[in-house]
């Protein structure tokens, strides 16, 4: 190798280096020592601050014995029910309604857009106040289910986890409607042109040219959505408290109990090595299937 190649290549190295040095000693910093840190306190009995004495797996023993933590993934596994999927949908319906709009396209998606964009204090607020038993607007609907009286739906373990998710879909979906619109905006109009001159309908149309073409996009929602709902906490947190009953508890909401109510760090820890477990399998269990699907 010639020397002024030699030169040329220590220099894209070196600046290679320069490039990539502060991201990575950022994401040791705040991303691996943590989580190496939450690993290693997970084996301890360590308060909330301080290192603790070491116990073997007593935490990790103590959690499958301690009917709240089942009774958090239960509910946890419910709330990705009620939204992961219903989520996606609801955004691909409103992506096809709303594409199709030419002059107030943008007021309507400014419309449903609006509530992501809020945070999730407000959020919560606003639909405290609609669903108030005593002057909530949304009232006038529930009593159409309930002969007519009145539903304290957060004090309800029938109505609390439907209703947060249902508040979970209002808030996030106008983000997944956005992505699915970029993404039909980037299927080319010839293939509904040439579907159309072969004679096919709408149905066909969405079926063998949209549905295929939108795939990744809906893939990307999907595993988007069933990782944040797997890390649900604020809207159960501020408009139901885990209550009543421990009916709306969910992983987090436990591990911020045990951490910072109760003062058990280390097994706040194993919560929360759990719980990134479960997220890291389902993630890649659905990634396959997804991909699987894709294929076919």
């Amino acid at each position: 190798m010639k020397p002024k190649s030699r030169r040329r290549n220590l220099r894209m190295w070196r600046d290679a280096f320069l490039l990539v040095t502060p991201f990575t000693l950022l994401y040791l910093i705040f991303f691996i020592f943590p989580t190496f840190r939450m690993v290693q306190l997970s084996f301890t009995n360590a308060p909330l601050v301080g290192s603790g004495e070491f116990n073997g797996l007593a935490n990790y023993q103590r959690l499958i014995n301690d009917w709240v933590f089942w009774k958090s993934l239960k509910n946890t596994g419910y709330f990705v029910l009620l939204t992961v999927v219903p989520n996606t949908a609801f955004g691909l319906m409103f992506a096809l309604m709303v594409v199709r709009l030419k002059r107030i396209q943008s007021m309507v998606l400014a419309a449903f857009f609006l509530p992501f964009m809020l945070p999730v204090s407000v959020v919560t607020l606003t639909w405290q106040w609609l669903l108030d038993t005593q002057f909530g607007i949304s009232q006038y609907v529930l009593r159409l289910f309930n002969e007519g009286k009145s539903i304290a739906v957060f004090n309800d373990p029938n109505w609390a986890m439907p209703v947060v998710a249902f508040v979970t879909i209002w808030w996030k979906v106008g983000f997944n409607m956005l992505l699915f619109i970029a993404g039909l905006q980037a299927i080319s109009k010839e293939y509904y042109e040439a579907a159309s001159l072969d004679g096919a309908n709408n149905l066909q149309i969405f079926r063998h040219i949209t549905w295929p073409l939108l795939w990744p996009i809906t893939a990307l929602v999907l595993t988007l959505q069933l990782i944040a709902q797997l890390k649900i906490f604020d809207q159960v947190y501020l408009l139901t408290g885990g209550g009543p009953f421990n009916s709306t508890i969910v992983v987090l909401q436990l591990m911020y109990r045990e951490a910072f109510q109760n003062n058990r760090g280390g097994y706040a820890s194993a919560i929360a090595l759990v719980l990134f477990i479960v997220i890291m399998v389902a993630s890649i269990i659905q990634y396959r299937v997804l991909r699987t699907g894709a294929a076919r």
